[in-house]
């Protein structure tokens, strides 16, 4: 007896084994890509040698301080239609780990029949009403002996994985969006100050030259040109004033809101990056990059779906069973003789699919080796947004310093051709020249300032910033 019950005792830790722990799928393996030593364009001045902090790290309300811009990106982030939809992407995925999870419980329902009838006006020989009815309740179970049920959820969860991820990434791509924008808008409206304010000085020298020449002191050719100058500044002021409305219209966009004006300060100078941005390590990118995690993700469900397939060779056992009562009368369907119960179990083993399930099995292996080609590929382009985003930084910051230079000297040159031609030392050819060259200049300069700004945005975005 006692050998009995410890064999019976056996074969129950081995039932509960298999149901519990028998998995056909590989292990996943997280893959190791190897890091360069360093970002390529991080030894110049403009980053910090650092390696432990990043600013990739850092919130976002740390790198952007300026208060029209916060407000903006709080905006944003609360009402984006593209963030929204991505946080109801995470939700529906939410509900589709349920609905596969459910596929490793029973199913119960139950179910009942009545019909009755009383036509005593028929004249009938039923000495009774006809009655007819059931009730019953029935149970189904496919126990998961293979892992195929847990492995379906596994890769539905590493999907939901990946949408939260995939959601981060949106977060930080807005980000960078609304502080782009807002910087080429302020850079337009620098521009439009500058125009306007050449323009104010271009219409004093025409005044002038005008007096000049109704006293004799000066050919009507001065005045010409001095019309022209005046004519190619006002003209550039709807072609900025275009622009304006028009990255007016794109940050609503961004802001989930219909187009409309931007409230904002007067123009002023956009403020140089920091010359002491950190960048820390390579290999801290690869978890701190919400894309590569997202690709991470997808790397792993398409590894338990390779779980999913090879489950699909073993035998698959359903077990179902049902018990009811029922009777030609209400009060006869819950007596004693009415009751009925009855079990079912079916075993099946696949023999012959046309090759199918190696088709299966040899697909899902197929399409791990493109999320690992894709993950490796995000790690890569990761790699070569930093760097890129450092080689922008730092040339846009020497050009921005030369084109200061260039303004410097356009500024001093057309001061002195205007005092050479009003002392009869030179032509108005002179003042035409330098004042071109001096407008082009100027709105240089501010280019080059918005472009060294972006160069920041984009280097805080490619070392993951901006989603937390």
């Amino acid at each position: 007896m006692r050998h009995l019950l410890k064999r019976s005792g056996l074969s129950a830790a081995m039932l509960a084994i298999l149901l519990a722990g028998c998995n056909v799928g590989p292990k996943y393996t997280k893959p190791n890509y190897p890091a360069p030593p360093a970002f390529r364009g991080a030894d110049d001045t403009a980053v910090s040698s650092d390696t432990q902090n990043s600013l990739g790290d850092q919130q976002w309300s740390q790198v952007f301080q300026e208060p029209e811009l916060q407000e903006l990106l709080h905006k944003a982030l609360a009402s984006n239609y593209d963030v929204r939809i991505a946080a109801q992407r995470i939700l529906e995925q939410q509900s589709q780990v349920q609905i596969t999870r459910s596929q490793q419980f029973p199913t119960v329902s139950l179910g009942g029949l009545g019909l009755g009838a009383d036509i005593p006006s028929l004249n009938s020989t039923i000495a009774m009403p006809l009655v007819e009815g059931s009730l019953n309740i029935s149970a189904a179970w496919n126990p998961d002996f293979w892992g195929f049920y847990r492995k379906q959820t596994q890769a539905a969860r590493d999907q939901l994985l990946a949408q939260t991820w995939a959601q981060r990434a949106v977060r930080l791509t807005l980000v960078q969006q609304v502080a782009a924008v807002y910087l080429q808008l302020r850079a337009l409206d620098s521009q439009l100050a500058v125009v306007k304010k050449t323009v104010k000085v271009r219409q004093d020298s025409l005044d002038l030259t005008k007096k000049l020449e109704s006293g004799g002191a000066a050919p009507l050719s001065d005045v010409r040109n001095s019309e022209e100058l005046v004519y190619t500044a006002t003209s550039k002021i709807p072609q900025l004033e275009q622009q304006i409305q028009q990255q007016e219209n794109a940050l609503h966009l961004l802001l989930g809101e219909n187009p409309g004006p931007i409230t904002r300060a007067a123009a002023h100078t956009l403020t140089p990056p920091p010359q002491d941005l950190p960048t820390g390590l390579p290999s801290q990118l690869l978890a701190r990059r919400p894309d590569i995690e997202e690709a991470e993700a997808q790397l792993q469900a398409a590894n338990a779906n390779i779980g999913v397939a090879r489950a699909q060779f073993f035998p698959q056992l359903s077990l179902s069973a049902s018990a009811g009562v029922g009777g030609n009368s209400f009060p006869s369907i819950f007596s004693t003789g009415s009751r009925a119960i009855y079990g079912i179990g079916q075993l099946a083993q696949p023999i012959f699919e046309g090759g199918k399930l190696r088709g299966q099995l040899n697909l899902s292996k197929e399409q791990e080796q493109e999320m690992l080609l894709s993950y490796q590929k995000t790690v890569i382009g990761a790699f070569r947004d930093v760097s890129n985003a450092l080689i922008a930084l730092n040339k846009q910051r020497a050009n921005r310093i030369e084109q200061e230079k260039l303004v410097a000297a356009a500024q001093d040159a057309t001061r002195l051709a205007r005092i050479n031609y009003h002392g009869g030392a030179s032509s108005y050819i002179d003042v035409l020249t330098s004042d071109s060259i001096l407008l082009a200049a100027q709105l240089n300069l501010v280019s080059a300032q918005q472009d060294e700004a972006l160069a920041m945005v984009q280097l805080y975005g490619a070392l993951g910033g901006g989603w937390n």
